[in-house]
């Protein structure tokens, strides 16, 4: 009976089916040995072995059953192993060999039962064609299907690979907050890519410095996130925000020493349950503009499948645009913390000793996106028991805005030291402004925004660009502080607790608000007055009567600034919260602030409030004289006797000797009508007014002058001494205390 080639080949096929099993074992070994990247992970194993006795039992089966070739199919498992390893980044190349190799084991075995069933030479032969026309055809099927299911996943990782990153890009650095930053980090990792995450910054870094601190370096638990069930994480038990370092041989303290990543698999993650195992862990470190940030470290428990390479591509890119939102968030952290010292420097730490108001204030930062803003107040004694009560705004953000404010303020200082009237005063304030302004445009460019600005694009260039630049703009500081144009605002404020007068001049500012004793509250009005740095616009003054116990509230916009931007409803609200005073200044700052920002202000809050005290006729005396030198002694008589009501007997000698220099300058060179009053303030106050516009100037007389060594004596014996001039003249002060007349004494002694 004549046997054709097909049935020869089914018969072979049925022959060496009985002995499956060591056909499978002889190909298993053979790829184990060919192809091992297709064994190393353990569940990629298992579904070889099931791979490939399924593809030789239902080869062998459908060929011994006579099958058409072109209708014998791969298995449907075979599409999900070419997906599992393309998920695990094994190479296509290696899926196609091992079906070549696989080929060639069954194909051996088969040629190699032809003889025990023929003798005929020329059927061997042609069954040998047609075992490998088909073996050739259901390989190259197999391998078309493989390549196709092994694409498509590709492609789909790929997908997955940059929606995840544009995630990161979108979800990370969202605020110039560090902790923030990092645990969104943590968040979007957990929840696309590892089961578990902790990130550590270095100390040093946190504390300012570039480069780790110590050997081994020490770190600072910033954020961490695991997905349940709970396992023992390495590392893991280090509490939030707590100082801790890694040995030197652990995967963590090799990224952070050599800046390149890490994959590790546990030895026992293959003997372990799934799920209750660490059994793949990555420590990337996180690195920006050359500088070494910390180290975040990624871990598989839960997901069966092991980190491979390509997980480790995705996780440095992760971490390098991680990075430079963190080192956009410590840079911010570090620029903000120094203009915050800078500008909590510059502003008064303490109330000045003086009488005529209690002041209370309150300052506050804008939120982290602004940075610190120029915001200032003062409150400054004056000559007579007065004082100056000052508030500004300079335009603009950051270290140059406080930098700025506290120039204004010195400037302020200065001439209020010369007693000028407000509206004067900020004539003048307003000609700094404008010198500022024209230094400022003749300056070249800092060099370190260019530094800063190459820092942030060579950055950018392996990571996003987008990020960075929003970061760098958010941590610098605005241009406009010394730009042309209006830079800062001012009012100014002069209280006199003898006369209960005040008088207030603005300069582009906001209005001031008052408390009066009887509970009602009002908005001053004061003429407008353009900003500061405009030039060539007068201001002027307003003044008012204000009783005794009235509430001054001076501030600055940022306090009724809503998010209607709606000014006269701001000054509604903040006339209906100065009703809400409290038992104490303090108390009323703190209801103010509480019910005009109950979340953190957009911009630097400024609130100073002032309640005025007076000084009765007990402690102010006044003698009108006469512009002739014989009423000097009748002045210093005067004198003695209302220094004995005071029980200021101490001061007699020096009080006479001032006041008597001081009439008789103004009998000499002043005009009348001529004033002396004294004030027993901390001190006592002795004044002589004149109508006349001529200064007295200190000069050191010389050996044979007769003269020229009154205002010297003054300033020896007063402890400050000055003049003010006043739209009717001009006025000579002297301020003495006790310690100056027993100095006295032990001179005439």
């Amino acid at each position: 009976m004549e046997v054709s080639a097909g049935e020869l080949v089914a018969r072979a096929a049925e022959r060496l089916g009985a002995g499956a099993e060591l056909l499978i074992a002889d190909v298993e070994a053979c790829l184990r040995k060919e192809v091992p990247e297709l064994w190393d992970p353990p569940d990629l194993a298992r579904m070889a072995s099931e791979n490939i006795a399924e593809h030789i039992n239902g080869v062998l089966t459908d060929v011994a059953r006579g099958v058409d070739p072109d209708l014998i199919e791969p298995p449907p498992a075979d599409a999900e192993r070419a997906r599992r390893l393309a998920r695990h980044g094994t190479s296509v190349s290696a899926l196609l060999r091992a079906h070549r190799l696989a080929q060639g084991v069954v194909f051996d075995r088969l040629l190699a039962e032809l003889p025990a069933l023929t003798d005929d030479t020329a059927l061997v032969v042609e069954a040998t064609r047609r075992m490998i026309t088909t073996g050739t055809e259901y390989v190259d099927r197999a391998s078309q299907q493989g390549v196709a299911a092994f694409q498509e996943e590709r492609d789909r990782r790929l997908r997955w690979r940059l929606a995840l990153v544009s995630e990161v890009s979108m979800c990370v650095g969202t605020t110039l907050d560090i902790a923030r930053t990092t645990q969104e980090l943590a968040d979007v990792v957990v929840e696309h890519f590892a089961d578990a995450v902790i990130v550590d910054l270095l100390d040093s870094v946190l504390s300012g410095h570039d480069r780790p601190q110590g050997d081994p370096p020490v770190l600072r638990r910033v954020a961490g996130r695991a997905v349940p069930p709970a396992v023992d994480i390495p590392g893991g038990t280090v509490p939030p925000d707590s100082l801790h370092t890694y040995p030197k041989d652990s995967p963590a303290y090799r990224a952070l020493t050599t800046g390149r990543p890490s994959r590790e698999h546990p030895e026992d993650a293959a003997h372990g349950e799934p799920g209750i195992r660490v059994h793949s862990t990555m420590a990337v470190p996180l690195r920006a503009r050359g500088t070494t940030l910390g180290v975040a470290q990624l871990f598989r428990y839960r997901d069966p499948d092991l980190f491979h390479d390509e997980d480790l591509l995705l996780a440095q890119e992760i971490a390098a645009r991680a990075a430079v939102a963190v080192d956009n968030a410590r840079r911010y952290t570090h620029a903000r913390a120094a203009a915050l010292a800078l500008q909590h420097s510059l502003l008064p730490r303490r109330t000045p000793e003086q009488s005529a108001v209690e002041v209370a204030w309150r300052y506050l930062p804008a939120g982290a996106l602004s940075g610190v803003g120029g915001d200032w107040y003062d409150v400054i004694p004056l000559s007579g028991a007065r004082v100056a009560l000052v508030v500004g705004d300079v335009l603009g953000h950051g270290v140059q805005a406080a930098a700025t404010m506290g120039r204004l303020r010195t400037a302020v200082r200065t001439l209020a030291d010369i007693d000028l009237p407000p509206e004067e005063l900020l004539t003048h304030l307003d000609d700094v402004v404008l010198r500022l302004s024209a230094e400022a445009s003749d300056d070249p460019p800092d060099a370190t925004d260019a530094t800063d600005a190459t820092d942030a694009t060579d950055a950018t260039d392996a990571t996003d660009a987008t990020d960075a630049t929003d970061a760098t703009d958010a941590t610098a500081p605005d241009r406009d502080v010394f730009g042309t144009g209006a830079t800062a605002t001012c009012l100014y404020a002069v209280y006199d607790p003898v006369s209960r007068h005040c008088a207030l001049a603005r300069a582009g500012h906001v209005l001031p608000a008052a408390l009066h004793p009887d509970g009602t509250a009002e908005i001053l009005d004061l003429p407008p007055g353009p900003p500061l740095g405009v030039g060539g616009l007068p201001f002027e003054a307003a003044e008012f009567d204000l009783p005794e116990g009235t509430v001054l509230a001076l501030y600055t916009n940022g306090l009724i600034k809503g998010g209607d931007q709606d000014t006269d409803a701001g000054l509604n609200r903040l006339r209906h919260a100065l009703t809400l005073a409290g038992p104490s200044l303090e108390a009323t700052c703190d209801r103010m602030l509480d019910a005009l920002l109950p979340d953190r202000p957009d911009d630097d809050v400024a609130l100073l409030l002032a309640r005025t005290r007076a000084l009765g006729e007990r402690q102010v005396a006044v003698w009108e004289l006469d512009a002739d030198p014989a009423a000097v002694a009748g002045a210093r008589a005067d004198v003695a006797r209302q220094l004995n009501d005071w029980g200021l007997e101490a001061l007699d000698f020096t009080t006479e000797l001032v006041v008597s220099e001081l009439l008789t300058n103004a009998i000499r060179y002043g005009r009348p009508p001529i004033r002396l009053r004294l004030i027993h303030d901390r001190s006592l106050l002795c004044e002589v007014s004149d109508s006349g516009s001529t200064t007295p100037h200190l000069r050191r007389a010389r050996h044979f002058d007769e003269g020229g060594r009154g205002l010297f004596l003054v300033a020896q014996l007063a402890e400050r001494w000055g003049t003010r001039h006043g739209r009717d003249g001009k006025t000579v002060w002297a301020e003495l205390s006790e310690s100056d007349g027993l100095l006295a004494a032990l001179a005439l002694e």
